[in-house]
This record gives structure tokens, sequence and C-alpha cells, in this order.
């Protein structure tokens, strides 16, 4: 098993995956000793095919979250504002987790806060089928457009990773997201900030006085954003700032 290990960990280095001994274990842990098995997923690991797909899971926050292939995978540089809404969320309150993919922040959500109320959407038809078999109270739509009537400024969370790189900048991301994953997951137009100020607006109707908006964007987003912000009425804007330094997200307090 050793030697099978440093055989695939050798293999998945020399084609450039920087988590290769990781990853190699993940891959041996799946096959369950079938070497056709264990063949065939390396192979679709080198093509680039993301790993969560052919293991069928992902670890977010420590948690082990079911991904259909198709799905979005939830990346670990997405957990600090998933453990951030979750310190947002009341013991019972409301939140709304969109774009929810596979469903990852809706179920940290839910770990959290057992006896909150966690609902998400997303467009991508599997994706809807995988929260759900995630446990998530998912609806298939458009944002906020197919969630239950009634949540009009009751909310008391909303979260999401929804697109938000350039399209000038799509050309920049890796090859293997471009290849295998839908671009719909990335492309936020022209200043990548289209479907981020859509949110913004709606937010501002769902979210009850003092409830906390928290989205993924990064570069100069919050300043292409701060005049929407401020014309929905949200104050204590904050720039989440990851340990290299970078932009990761924004949390911003709706005040009626």
């Amino acid at each position: 098993m050793v030697n099978e290990l440093d055989d695939v960990t050798t293999r998945l280095a020399d084609a450039g995956f920087i988590a290769a001994r990781e990853e190699a274990e993940e891959l041996l842990e799946y096959a369950e000793g079938d070497d056709l098995v264990l063949a065939s997923m390396i192979e679709r690991r080198l093509r680039g095919e993301p790993l969560a797909w052919i293991t069928g899971f992902a670890l977010f926050c420590g948690m082990k979250i079911r991904i259909d292939r198709g799905v979005y995978v939830p990346r670990w540089q997405s957990e600090p504002l998933a453990r951030r809404a979750a310190t947002r969320l009341p013991a019972r309150g409301i939140a709304i987790d969109l774009c929810t993919g596979s469903g990852a922040i809706a179920k940290i959500l839910q770990l959290a806060r057992p006896n909150a109320r966690i609902l998400a959407s997303d467009l991508n038809d599997g994706a809807v089928q995988c929260a759900s078999s995630n446990g998530v109270e998912v609806y298939p739509g458009d944002l906020f457009e197919p969630l239950p009537r009634g949540l009009e400024r009751t909310v008391d969370v909303v979260v999401g990773i929804v697109p938000y790189v350039p399209t000038k900048s799509m050309s920049l991301l890796s090859r293997d997201t471009l290849t295998f994953e839908s671009t719909l997951s990335y492309d936020g137009g022209n200043d990548g900030a289209d479907v981020l100020r859509r949110v913004v607006s709606d937010s501002s109707r769902y979210l009850r006085s003092g409830g906390a908006l928290l989205i993924e964007l990064g570069g100069d987003q919050v300043d292409v954003l701060m005049g929407d912000l401020i014309r929905h009425r949200f104050t204590d804007i904050k720039t989440l700032i990851d340990d290299e330094g970078d932009v990761r997200g924004l949390e911003a307090t709706l005040h009626t």
C-alpha cells in the first residue's frame, strides 16, 4: 500500500498537482483496492476533472459534503465566509444561501444553528438535487425568485457565492475550471458585479433591520458595490480578508 501510495503521489505530482499525496490518499481510499477503479480515477484526475467529482465528496469546514458530477465544488477559501455567516445567525433565525451548489454553506449553518431555518436556491438542476441529497431545503431558480413567499423583512442572514469573476478575467481561471465547470458559476459580467448588485438590491427586501449580508467577491469589488450598498441602506460594511491579505468577501448590515 505504501508503494502504491508513493506511485500515485508521484504521478499526480509530476502532472503538477500541488496536494498530490493528499489526493492520492483520497483516490486509494475510494478505490477500495480495485485496481481498475483506481486506474480510471487517476486518468480522470490527470485530465483535470475535479477530485470531488471523482470521489463524490469534498471536505468543507471539516464536514464531508456530497458532490455530484457537474456541481460546483466548494473551496476552502470560502470557509471563513460560512463560519462568519453562522456567527450572525440567531439560534432560531432564518438564513438564505444563494447559488448554494452542493449546499455546503447551508450545511455549515445547519450544523451551527440546528434550530434555525436555512433555505437555499440554485439555477442548476443538478445542484438542486445534490443539495437536497445533503439535507438542504433548496429551491430551483434564480436567486430569491423561487423562495417561498412571506420571507420579506424576516431574514437574519443572506449569504452566497455568486458569480463574480469579470468576463475579461475568465481566461485567467485554471485550465481545469474552464474545461470542466460551467462558466455560469463564475462569469459576473463586465466588472464581475452584475449578480452581486442584484443580490445587494434584493437582499434589502428580505433582510430584517439588523440582518447581515455576506457575499464572496474579490479585487476592488467592495468599492464597486459601495454605492449600491449605501443606496440600499447597508452600513457597517466590512471587507473580509484572508491570511494572505487578499479580499475574499464582504459583510454588511441592513438598517431601515
